[in-house]
């Protein structure tokens, strides 16, 4: 009886490796907006649009968004990559196997922030950047928001691209 047991707890860890990558897939939707319209975004894997825009990206990386808009001071935004809560499931349920899978292809992350929502500053003004939530209030400035993730993000994108050599605009 040991040794069914044993094959079953197996078969059962072996079958839930890997959780997030089958539930979510290794990439993710992605849309950006900017407070207004029209803006151009370059993001840092070199996808480009203009907003509102619907991109898909990989959930493990974390990216620079170049936001420009005639008018409007250029910012930029860091995207993080998190883990999500998959990772504590797949540790639970299925054992480390799962959680070493979706780790390694990132299916156990989310972007942060996203969707991505900014408003732009006016050329002149002493106001900067802000990120908005999806409901449309203030959830943070963009300078708030990339000096809290710069580090750990400059770990993928480098430290120039991360803002930590010279002066980037926010």
């Amino acid at each position: 009886m040991n040794k069914l047991t044993v094959i079953a707890t197996l078969a059962a860890a072996t079958s839930l490796a890997g959780c997030a990558t089958v539930v979510n897939g290794t990439k993710t939707p992605y849309s950006a907006q900017t407070r207004p319209e029209g803006a151009t975004v370059k993001f840092s894997n070199g996808a480009t649009c203009t907003t509102p825009c619907k991109l898909e990206f990989r959930r493990k990386d974390d990216l620079r968004a170049d936001l420009t808009l005639a008018g409007h001071k250029p910012t930029y935004v860091l995207i993080q990559s998190k883990l999500g809560g998959s990772t504590f499931g797949n540790i639970i349920l299925g054992g480390g196997v799962g959680a070493i899978v979706d780790g390694s292809n990132g299916a156990s992350n989310r972007l942060y922030p996203r969707p991505l929502i900014v408003r732009l500053a006016p050329e002149g003004s002493s106001e900067g950047a802000v990120l908005l939530d999806k409901d449309g209030n203030v959830a943070t400035t963009v300078k708030a928001h990339n000096d809290s993730v710069r580090m750990d993000v400059a770990k993928t994108v480098g430290a120039r691209l991360a803002g930590l050599e010279g002066a980037d605009p926010e």
